[in-house]
């Protein structure tokens, strides 16, 4: 016996389908909300930034660079994996992240690293095409955290 669906000849599981109108329009609103948590994580940045600054009379401008970063990672992972399974930017746009095969809460390491995933793929732009021809509108990030980006209905 095994794990793997399909290994026993029985048929493999298909992928979950989404209702049409929890996928209308999520490129167009994910793209704002980013615009919008790009934002919220600058301005929590510079705030830790100015803070540890001061606090270190100046002597912490050899750890900043990766402050950014940080901040992204624990704020999406936080603000996804939270109750209400989306950033500030994703609820305004009236957008949640879900697990792909279940449709469940999305745990924190999952968002963590989608967080870290998109960050990633900004490294190779055309990736960001994926979206166009896949059948639930998923980036690559999606692909590899095994999320998916809904609207709240």
């Amino acid at each position: 016996m095994s794990n793997f669906p399909g290994a026993n000849g029985a048929a493999a599981m298909s992928p979950p389908a989404f209702r049409a109108d929890a996928l209308a329009g999520v490129r167009t609103r994910r793209i704002l909300a980013l615009c919008v948590d790009l934002i919220i994580v600058s301005i929590i940045a510079l705030v830790l930034w100015l803070a540890l600054l001061v606090m270190t009379l100046g002597l912490s401008l050899f750890l900043l660079p990766p402050i950014y970063p940080l901040v992204a990672f624990f704020y999406n992972g936080l603000t996804v994996s939270g109750r209400k399974m989306g950033t500030p930017g994703m609820r305004m746009m009236d957008l949640e992240m879900r697990l792909y095969d279940s449709g469940g809460r999305v745990p924190f390491i999952n968002a963590a690293a989608h967080a870290l995933f998109f960050y990633l793929s900004w490294m190779l732009p055309p990736i960001f095409l994926v979206t166009l021809v896949d059948q639930e509108k998923r980036c690559v990030h999606d692909m590899l955290a095994g999320v998916v980006v809904l609207r709240r209905l």
